[in-house]
């Protein structure tokens, strides 16, 4: 089971990651659509996901909706794959270098730098 506890953050992607741009949805839906700027679309900077919502009159549940697509794209899902890949990779490659056979210590005796054991 996992719990909060014992979860570790590995990535977070957030609106600042991402531009928004608003406009006018147009189409059906009447004077309302036409006049406020509801439709919304976001696009990931690193990966160049594009998502877009246009069919709720609240700008504010449009842009929920267009980050959620926006993370369903193909192009989101592979760079992110791509992000946990190369995390995972550094993690190992520290790990690594950090064992005791790998690393020297030193220290000083009689004025010189020695192998300490």
């Amino acid at each position: 089971m996992v719990t909060e506890s014992n979860r570790k953050l590995v990535l977070s992607v957030t609106l600042k990651d991402c531009d928004v741009q608003t406009f006018r949805s147009g189409g059906p839906g009447g004077q309302h659509q036409n006049k406020t700027e509801s439709g919304v679309r976001i696009k990931h900077r690193d990966s160049g996901a594009v998502g877009e919502s246009r069919e709720h009159k609240s700008q504010r549940q449009n842009k929920r909706a267009a980050f959620i697509r926006m993370t369903e794209t193909k192009k989101f899902q592979t760079w992110l794959k791509i992000q946990l890949g190369h995390e995972t990779m550094v993690e190992y490659k520290v790990s690594e270098d950090l064992r005791p056979r790998n690393l020297l210590v030193e220290g000083k005796q009689g004025g010189e730098w020695v192998p300490i054991k």
